[in-house]
């Protein structure tokens, strides 16, 4: 074991990092784009583009992670030999402990709902109002809770914090969305949500819009480009054979993102049965904050008594899904800070809570202004130039005999299979074109 720490188990890193990459995109976000794409076309186009383009960046940070056993910046800077690598790895930093600020407002007002729920049950309407009543004061306090969370489990270090945790929090989230579909499915409305999500309609499978948004889900659903895969990397065993490794990661996120679909179309359907409004002005699916705060708890009123069992249930779930994502957001700072600038990991990682939780205030009391502002320029402009310029790196910037020699190491014939002879090429040419279209598209649009 080194002393930086390393997952103890193959299951524990597949968990930790599938948990990374499942977060509240693949549940607020995946189902109404499949329900307004084409159903299950898009299900299918969207796991070969999870193949075709997530998986070789995944590939990418994991490689670079392991052979360099370093943080971000480290990391970067070591491959490159330049200013530069170390600077890209600086932009990633910034890029992610933003992301985790405004992700930490969303992630705190999943618990505030979740104990809504539990307030509902024992009578306190007041507490139950106030929970979920838009105020800077619940969102900064939630969001607080949520950071304690994060900062709880990273404090503990690799094997016995965030592995841990994603061993014992991945399976629950397995079983409660299982429990909560099979729930769902026995309800009125159930079976019309099935059709429009499982019944294909290929007429739309090659359209550019479909193509599109299959893409940027794939890519952003796997929290690429900030450095959390390339961190989680760094902590593999060099025994392990990474393509396999990220396969598995890049299978389970894909089966999170398609059981939540089983989940949450057939719920709009119950809900609309139910008298609920689920189509915009527009007429596509209601998706996002509003389907999450309006749609879902609107359907758990009309459920009578259990409805509120059901929401505890499902903002239990979602609170596990953004915890996964958020102790490997905050993990990159920390590993940065505990490495190059020699603090403890547990005074690291509360100065970075700190930090970044001031970050959450001062979005939360600038609302209207600045949350928007920091979603767009974190997720929509600066992770697709981060997955762009780590493509560079792993494609043109590091010589390829030292990617083949990091491999051999825990496979001597890699060479001879399929991923060496497709994925050095396709990292080099493929993907940087496919993430600068993507862009591109963003910027029009």
């Amino acid at each position: 074991m080194s002393a930086r720490g390393e997952f103890s188990s193959r299951i524990g890193f597949i968990m930790a990092a599938a948990g990374s990459a499942v977060g509240l995109g693949n549940i607020w976000g995946f189902p109404t784009k499949v329900a307004s794409n084409g159903g299950a076309a898009f299900v299918v186009m969207y796991i070969l583009l999870a193949f075709m383009l997530a998986y070789p960046v995944l590939m990418a940070e994991l490689i670079i992670g392991r052979a360099t056993k370093s943080n971000m910046v480290d990391a970067l800077g070591k491959i490159s030999g330049s200013r530069w690598g170390r600077a890209t790895g600086m932009w990633g930093f910034l890029t992610v402990s933003l992301i985790l600020a405004f992700y930490a407002i969303v992630g705190g007002w999943m618990m505030a709902y979740g104990l809504e729920a539990l307030s509902n049950m024992v009578g306190l309407d007041a507490v139950s109002l106030w929970m979920t009543t838009f105020s800077v004061e619940r969102n900064i306090i939630f969001c607080g809770f949520f950071m304690l969370l994060t900062a709880g489990i990273v404090t503990g270090g690799v094997a016995k914090g965030i592995e841990r945790w994603s061993v014992r929090l991945m399976p629950t989230l397995f079983l409660l969305i299982l429990c909560l579909i099979l729930y769902v499915a026995t309800q009125e409305g159930a079976i019309e949500g099935l059709k429009v999500y499982l019944l294909p309609d290929f007429s739309k499978a090659l359209h550019p819009e479909l193509l599109l948004n299959a893409m940027g889900q794939a890519f952003f659903s796997m929290s690429l480009g900030v450095g959390t895969m390339l961190v989680y990397g760094s902590y593999v065993s060099k025994q392990e054979k990474l393509p396999s490794l990220g396969a598995a990661v890049a299978l389970v996120d894909i089966a999170v993102a398609i059981l939540a679909g089983l989940l949450i179309i057939p719920a709009m359907y119950v809900a609309l049965h139910n008298g609920v409004q689920i189509f915009s002005d527009s007429g596509t699916l209601i998706e996002g904050d509003t389907l999450i705060f309006t749609v879902l708890p609107a359907l758990f009123e009309t459920m009578g008594g259990i409805g509120n069992f059901v929401a505890l249930a499902f903002f239990i779930l979602m609170t596990i899904a953004a915890l996964t994502s958020s102790i490997s957001m905050l993990e990159v700072p920390v590993a940065y800070v505990v490495e190059n600038r020699g603090l403890p990991r547990r005074r690291s990682v509360w100065l970075l809570t700190t930090a970044i939780f001031l970050c959450s205030a001062v979005i939360s009391l600038n609302f209207g202004t600045l949350f928007g502002l920091v979603i767009a320029f974190t997720t929509q402009y600066s992770q697709p130039l981060l997955g762009l310029a780590l493509c560079i790196f792993a494609g043109w910037v590091w010589k390829r005999d030292q990617i083949l020699k990091e491999l051999q190491q825990s496979d001597a014939d890699v060479h001879k299979g399929l991923f060496w002879r497709v994925w050095p090429w396709y990292v080099q040419f493929v993907c940087p074109v496919v993430i600068v279209l993507m862009f591109y598209r963003t910027l029009q649009g």
